[in-house]
């Protein structure tokens, strides 16, 4: 919700950022569990008792009813559920990542380098000059084994190193 945009109904972040503050939850589990609006989290103080209801019911958890009393709607996971877009086949370099990490290093040597040639774009910018300390730290984001990560950039020709091996830059486009 950066820049000013407002969601509008459910939205699964606005739940769970809900759910994630503890005066929220305890009210919304006191709600679910049949308590009147006056019984809601009455052990807190006015400011955070209003804020937390606001919370739940900004976030589409709870409602009022035709009598002005907070009621959690069932519907509502299933609607957030409903929100969720299916999952595409991934191609390209997405096939063999998971969470931005490299999940396994494709067989095909076409793919392997098409993986490795994308992470080096997004790691290095053309014309840097890194430090192997530095290099590890921006693989680091891609692999937990940075070393093999980082020899596999230099055999398939998309990282140098210098020959004294105090520097390492993106391979110029030909």
């Amino acid at each position: 919700m950066t820049g000013g945009t407002r969601l509008s109904g459910p939205h699964w972040r606005r739940v769970v950022a809900a759910l994630a503050n503890q005066d929220a939850r305890t009210a919304y589990a006191q709600i679910v569990l049949g308590a009147t609006s006056t019984d809601v989290v009455a052990d807190l103080n006015a400011q955070r008792r209003n804020r937390a209801i606001a919370t739940l019911l900004d976030s589409g958890l709870i409602e009022r009813n035709a009598a002005n009393e907070l009621e959690a709607p069932e519907a509502i996971f299933r609607d957030l559920l409903t929100q969720q877009p299916r999952r595409q086949a991934q191609t390209g370099p997405a096939r063999f990542m998971r969470l931005g990490r490299i999940e396994r290093y494709p067989a095909n040597m076409a793919e392997r380098r098409e993986l490795l040639a994308w992470i080096v774009s997004e790691a290095i910018e053309p014309g840097e000059h890194l430090t192997e300390k530095q290099v590890n730290e921006r693989l680091l984001s891609y692999s937990d084994d940075v070393v093999m990560l980082r020899r596999y950039l230099v055999d398939f020709g998309l990282l140098q190193r210098t020959p004294s091996g105090s520097s390492y830059s993106r391979q110029e486009e030909r």
